[in-house]
């Protein structure tokens, strides 16, 4: 029986990625950061098969237990980091984290002889840092896949930013390290939406959700959404756990970056669907998602179902 580890795998997009794992008869190994905050993850004992779910702590910055967590894995999935808007010090807790975690993790990796192969949740930010905004000399309704350059700008949000360099640490590792004993490949969902499978309170995508449901303004980043109607692409929750989990068990897609996007909605039609209406604007195809559905099989299903399931 092949054992996984997954970083982040009680969180939002982990969650799904967990149970999927242990529905298709896996090994699963989850790192919590407080193993004695029972409430992070006592919703993955309701999963099918949890005999072969194991909770580890793990500090990711902690180089031993990084090494420690990994050392028995035959695949590692890192969940990446989650989405902060509000920040005091941006290089200490946005890029040091971001970039050096990311660094760290790949050495540490390295070091560990049985892994076959490695998957990183990126973000579309590795792709295009003004994201919700479009890339430069594109205009909102332009579409961009894998084929376009890499945006990125100053006058991004530092987390985008952090994000766009931490991936470039990973293709620069992939380039210095040609004989790798495993694979590294990476996906970059754009806003990723639909119901948790837990109670948990610290997701960005449900607290956005919800924000957006009740035309709620907490800050000006939310004001400036509903000020400008600007429209979002979205993929579902359940269908970036399911491109993780092909992209995880399928050989030869070393060194890959998917976009993970279903369809692009401007906010006051999310705001419509939240509320079990219908859209005014039909749904439109701006980050294309051609590469991962012919590489990773994936459907991606429509947004409108995804917030259908939220009712």
């Amino acid at each position: 029986m092949k054992k996984v580890g997954i970083i982040g795998g009680s969180g939002y997009i982990g969650s799904f990625i967990t149970k999927l794992f242990l529905e298709t008869g896996y090994q699963v190994k989850v790192s919590a950061t407080d193993i004695t905050r029972e409430d992070k993850y006592q919703h993955l004992m309701l999963f099918p098969n949890t005999e072969n779910l194991y909770i580890s702590e793990l500090n990711v910055t902690d180089s031993k237990q990084l090494e420690d967590f990994v050392t028995d894995c035959d695949y590692v999935i890192h969940g990446g980091t989650p989405f902060v808007l509000d920040f005091q010090d941006a290089e200490k807790e946005l890029f040091a984290p971001t970039i050096n975690g990311t660094i760290n993790f790949l050495e540490t990796i390295q070091r560990t002889k049985n892994i076959e192969k490695v998957v990183l949740i990126a973000s579309v930010a590795g792709w295009n840092t003004n994201f919700p905004l479009p890339a430069e000399g594109k205009d909102f309704y332009d579409t961009f896949d894998e084929t376009d350059k890499r945006f990125t700008s100053t006058e991004s949000h530092p987390y985008a930013q952090a994000k766009f360099i931490a991936n470039q640490v990973v293709e620069q590792f992939i380039k210095n390290n040609s004989k790798l004993s495993f694979e590294i490949t990476s996906v970059s969902p754009v806003a990723v939406m639909g119901k948790a499978l837990s109670n948990r309170e610290d997701s960005t995508s449900n607290g956005l959700q919800f924000l957006i449901k009740n035309k709620i303004v907490p800050n000006d980043f939310i004001q400036f959404l509903y000020e400008n109607d600007v429209p979002f692409a979205m993929v579902d929750v359940a269908d970036v756990a399911q491109a993780v989990f092909k992209a995880t068990i399928t050989k030869g897609l070393h060194g890959k970056d998917y976009l993970l996007s279903s369809e692009t909605y401007k906010v006051s039609d999310m705001h419509e669907m939240l509320n079990g209406r219908e859209p005014v604007s039909s749904a439109k195809i701006v980050y294309k998602n051609d590469l991962a559905k012919r590489d990773l099989g994936i459907s991606f299903r429509p947004v409108k179902e995804t917030f259908r399931n939220q009712q």
